[in-house]
């Protein structure tokens, strides 16, 4: 699949002697929804930044469907649409002004039509006339949205863009993300609700202290990296482990009803059947068997863990 995105060897190195980003490699292909994850501070705003034209880099290329943002910045900026973390709105304009003034920021000619499509697919029709400091929370953060589609770009970056809104908010944006992904638009996402990039995306990439750690397709990350764990529930309650368990590395929860197993289960060998041989010699009965996959969230804790100098996967 061709890339909308191709970044080369990205650096940012502030005046302070701070480098945010450390030789970032990426490319992003067309038509995905992509999410970026990191702690704070890992440079996942910075990239954003750089890519939509905000903060110039020190050294490396960005290109935008082949577009160089420098060089070639307003071509490159037009395709772009970016809803940032901060709520940004004049408030004493209606809805609609202030979306249809976004579009013409673009140089676009009037489109009655897209501006409604657009507040009615973001369920702002309703508040059209109203003034931006009566909405709430999650609908102003709908009209950032409504805002970065207004001149109809090929690329839209989401910066936290469920911040702050209830779950049932959140949810409904995630169909009009969906809904966006259907029509040709490529979504490159960051998020602190792991859950969101583990239902929404379809290739996560994890930064860390300026570095992309890893990019991958969500389904194969959780494949490769995936534990599984395997809770045996006793019967009757033990004070430790038996020493003839002890080749097993399991580990008893706090209050002795139960044992845990944790195996990679695209092992050929799990070792599940030894275990189970052994916990028969062991005089232990079972009450319960439960199996559990690693969450994302679990995943992206030990991938942030881990050293990232000269430990970047990328199967992009």
């Amino acid at each position: 699949m061709a890339s909308i995105i191709s970044i080369r060897n990205l650096e940012k190195r502030y005046d302070s002697g701070f480098q945010a980003l450390k030789g970032i490699n990426l490319d992003i292909p067309d038509g995905d929804i992509f999410a970026l994850l990191g702690p704070n501070g890992a440079g996942k705003t910075t990239l954003i930044n750089v890519i939509c034209g905000i903060v110039n880099p020190t050294g490396g290329t960005v290109e935008a469907a082949g577009h160089d943002i420098i060089s070639d910045y307003r071509a490159a900026r037009s395709l772009i649409g970016l809803v940032p973390q901060e709520l940004t709105t004049d408030a004493f304009e209606t809805v609609w002004a202030t979306v249809s003034f976004s579009r013409g920021l673009f140089g676009k000619p009037r489109n009655s039509a897209h501006i409604e499509k657009v507040l009615r697919d973001l369920s702002l029709w309703d508040k059209r006339d109203n003034m931006l400091m009566t909405l709430s929370g999650g609908m102003k953060r709908r009209v950032m949205i409504a805002k970065a589609l207004s001149h109809e770009p090929r690329i839209l970056f989401l910066d936290e863009p469920t911040a702050g809104v209830d779950v049932e908010l959140r949810r409904s944006m995630w169909e009009v993300v969906r809904s966006l992904r259907a029509h040709g638009v490529t979504i490159i996402l960051t998020t602190h609700y792991l859950e969101e990039a583990e239902q929404m995306a379809d290739r996560i990439g994890v930064i860390n202290a300026g570095e992309i750690v890893l990019v991958e397709q969500k389904n194969e990350l959780m494949t490769k990296l995936g534990e599984k764990r395997l809770t045996l529930q006793l019967q009757e309650p033990i004070e430790q482990v038996p020493e003839a368990l002890s080749a097993h590395a399991l580990e008893l929860d706090d209050a002795g009803q139960a044992l845990v197993y944790t195996y990679n289960a695209n092992d050929k060998r799990t070792g599940i059947n030894s275990l189970f041989r052994d916990l028969d010699h062991a005089g232990l009965r079972l009450r319960d068997v439960d199996t559990k996959q690693s969450s994302l969230e679990e995943i992206f804790v030990d991938l942030v863990k881990a050293p990232t100098a000269g430990n970047t996967r990328n199967d992009a």
